[in-house]
Parts: C-alpha cells; structure tokens; sequence
C-alpha cells in the first residue's frame, strides 16, 4: 500500500468511525514538529453546548494543553498534523483498532485489528477525577502557588498537583495501616521535617480536617523565609492547628508524635529525622530519601560485581539501594514493620523512593532482625552508618546491638 493510499485508508476510517458514533479515541505520536517539548496529543469526542466537539489534549513535558474544535475543524487539524508533524497516529473505534505508522525511506504502513473497546466512553467535557485535595475548596493551593487565581492548576505546577495527590492517598492508606484514628480527646499529631514550601504538610492538614480527624500538624524548615510564607497562608487560611518552625531536622526537639514525615531530606539527615521518628514513638514514619552519599566511600564491592561498580553511575544507585535497604532493615530491629515503594512518577521527581514504617506490637525475633542488620552491613563492607549510630547498634558481628 502506498504512503498515501494508507493515508487516505486511516482518514477515511476516522471519518467513518465520527460518522457512525464508534469513534473511542485516538493518539497522534512520535512528533517531528519543530517544538521540542510537545511530546503527544489526544484526542476524546465531547458534547458541548455548541454540539459536538472533540477535544485535543498536547501533552508537553510538563504541562498539558486542553483545546477543543468542532468535528469538520477537527478532521481538518488531524488530516494537516498525520505524516506532517507526527509520524504515527492510532485510531480506536468500537469496530476496529486502526494504527498508520510513517517510516523513514519505505511507504507508509497501516495495521488493523480487532476493536479493544465495546462501547464509546461518555462524552462528558470535564472527565471526572477523584482526588482527595482538590482545587476548589482549597485556596492554600492558590498562596502557594499551585493553582491561580481562577482555581485552574497553574502552568507547569501539574505534576506537583498530582504529586500532593498521591501523597494523600499514601498517606491515608498507611495511616490504617498505623491504626490511626483521631477523637476530639485524641488528635493525631503530624511532624513534617525539612517541609520546604509546604506543600504536603499543607495537604496533609488538609486532608485530615477534610477527612473528619482532629489533628495537630507541624512543619520544621531550615529556609527562615519559607517558614514566614507558609505561617502566613496557615492564617490566611484559619488552619489553627498547623505551624511551622524555624530549625534543621538535626538540631529540632520532636516530642511524642504519632506521624514523622521527611521527604527529601539531603543524604543523612534522612536518619536523623527517622532517628527523631523513633525517638518520639511514631506508629508511622515516612520518609523519602535523597542525595545518598555517606555510604558510597565505605562500599566493598562483591568480586562478582567489583567490574559493573566501576561505574559511576551504577555505583551511585548501588549506594542508594544498600543505604535504603540498611535503614529499613534498622527500622525493623527498631520494632517497625517497613514498606518500600515509588510513590510518585519519575516525571515528577527521580527522587521517588519512599521508606513508610508502621510501629509494630510484637518485637519477637529482634535478635534475628539484628543479625539481618549486621550480614548486609558486612557483606558491602559498612562500618558505620548515621542511623545505627543515632540507635546505638554496632554494625560489628561480634557486638550484639543495645536496645532502642
């Protein structure tokens, strides 16, 4: 089939599909435009007052750009955008799935299949999403930034909105986990150190008020002028029970709390706000570690891997991953029982890792989780690490660790 006969067999059959109401979706890719953050678009039929529309979402690479046309403007735009600008378009109908590629120096190629979609999704404008924070409702969002003036998310603060989002939703989730529940005679008590701008401790308060729990939320930030910023929107906003303090993660005092949160804390201030976690009794500590590069001197590389560490870069994540997995194991002698998952996508952040540890009743089997502790630590060679050290565990096999 030639480049154009396939052209014109996917026009035709997008035409067809808009015709008879099978049209499902479809997605133009591969983009050879000349800007170079526009990445896809989507397109969704919608039902607006002026009739029927369909709505083309560009995705950039970090924003996303909503814009609906008319049917015949639509074909028109999609009839000037397949071959020009991007190189594969993918049609889906409830009558068949229709793919055209475009390939470098060979005609162009269109494959067909069977339709993965039995009926058309509904043609609502706004797709409805569940979010716990949402944008109406929450004017914190708007004196920090996140949304503007109108309610909208401001451009380029898209992926922060939905990282706020998914913290909740971890959040909510290993609070049961936790078995936290909050009364009037029992607030929950939430410490977030090293909160930066405050994003998320904003949101957790947030979500606690939202969620019908009495809580006490605080902030500790190193950045005199971030702390002044979010004690003002905290007024500005009659959240009473959530303040925010000058100090760093070391050198703060944590009395008895019952969530510890540090997201992004820089190499081992990481162990010190967990340190701080478990000083305070937390039933929940979630941290999100960065930066790591206490350990990366101290490793001994296994023979069987001594050739592939010589690689800056795959020693780097190699440090990451025995850093992280020697604090969970500590967390685990320490009485804790540990998660460890990416909470977020990496379009938001590379640093996405996240350690949750729940207090746990039973501490059987310390002794077992000890020597855990001590074979991983002698196995890469460690000899001291800031959180054993904050816990007064010896990471010597011959020396069993003191009690927390």
């Amino acid at each position: 089939m030639s480049q154009n006969n396939a052209r014109d067999k996917w026009l035709a059959r997008l035409t067809d599909a808009l015709g008879n109401g099978s049209f499902v979706k479809l997605t133009l890719a591969a983009y050879r435009g000349r800007d170079s953050a526009l990445k896809n678009v989507f397109v969704r039929a919608v039902d607006l007052s002026e009739g029927p529309h369909l709505s083309f979402v560009y995705r950039y690479a970090n924003r996303d750009v909503t814009k609906n046309f008319s049917i015949d403007e639509a074909v028109d735009l999609i009839t000037d955008l397949v071959g020009a600008q991007f190189k594969r378009a993918h049609l889906y109908s409830t009558q068949l799935t229709s793919e055209l590629e475009f390939r470098e120096g060979r005609p162009a190629r269109l494959i067909e299949s069977k339709a993965v979609h039995a009926t058309p999704p509904p043609k609502t404008h706004d797709e409805p999403k569940s979010r716990l924070i949402s944008t109406e409702g929450s004017p914190w969002l708007k004196a920090l930034g996140v949304t503007t003036t109108d309610g909208k998310v401001a451009r380029g603060m898209e992926a922060k909105f939905r990282q706020i989002n998914k913290f909740v939703e971890v959040l909510a989730a290993l609070m049961v986990d936790a078995k936290l529940s909050a009364s009037a005679t029992a607030p929950i008590s939430v410490v977030d150190m090293g909160c930066g701008k405050g994003y998320l401790t904003f949101a957790a308060y947030d979500w606690l008020q939202r969620d019908g729990r009495q809580g006490y939320v605080r902030g500790i930030e190193a950045r005199e002028e971030l702390v002044q910023l979010c004690n003002r929107a905290a007024k500005e906003n009659h959240f009473e029970k959530l303040s925010f303090e000058h100090g760093t993660i070391e050198n703060i005092a944590v009395a008895r709390t019952d969530v510890l949160m540090a997201l992004h804390a820089c190499d081992t201030a990481t162990d010190d706000a967990i340190a701080k976690g478990i000083e305070a009794g937390a039933r929940l500590i979630i941290v999100s570690p960065c930066c790591h590069k206490e350990l990366r001197p101290q490793l001994k590389a296994p023979s069987v891997l001594e050739d592939a560490l010589r690689h800056g870069i795959l020693l780097e994540r190699h440090a990451e991953f025995v850093t992280d997995a020697l604090r969970a194991a500590l967390l685990e002698w320490a009485g804790y029982d540990t998660k460890v998952f990416e909470f977020i996508s990496t379009e938001h952040t590379a640093k996405n890792l996240m350690i949750a540890a729940t207090k746990r009743s039973d501490d059987s089997r310390r002794e077992d989780r000890a020597k855990k502790v001590r074979d991983l630590a002698e196995h890469y060679g460690i000899q001291k690490q800031r959180l054993a050290r904050h816990l007064g565990f010896s990471l010597s096999p011959e020396t069993a660790p003191t009690t927390v």
